[in-house]
């Protein structure tokens, strides 16, 4: 499968398990830059709830490396034009 390409100017965020379901997408594009503090409230703007239900617990990567939501930093991470941001809810194994 191919990697997806943003349109200039957004990058990809992949929803898997139940972030997939809660957005009923499996991908989408947003504006860059985004601060990665900003990128759940952003999402939580898209799509009412989805801050408490999916994304407190999921993990998030940035082109492929995990990466943590800062509060609020001085020298925080930016989201830029082109990156690939993937949204990781927890598995069950059972």
């Amino acid at each position: 499968m191919p990697a997806l390409k943003a349109p200039a100017g957004h990058f990809t965020v992949l929803y898997f398990a139940s972030a997939s379901s809660y957005t009923s997408k499996n991908n989408e594009t947003l504006p860059a830059p985004l601060p990665l503090s900003k990128l759940f409230d952003t999402l939580e703007e898209k799509y009412n709830g989805m801050k408490a239900k999916v994304l407190v617990s999921c993990l998030v990567t940035v082109n492929l490396e995990y990466v943590d939501i800062p509060e609020d930093c001085a020298s925080e991470p930016v989201i830029k034009e082109g990156d690939e941001v993937a949204i990781i809810p927890p598995v069950s194994s059972g």
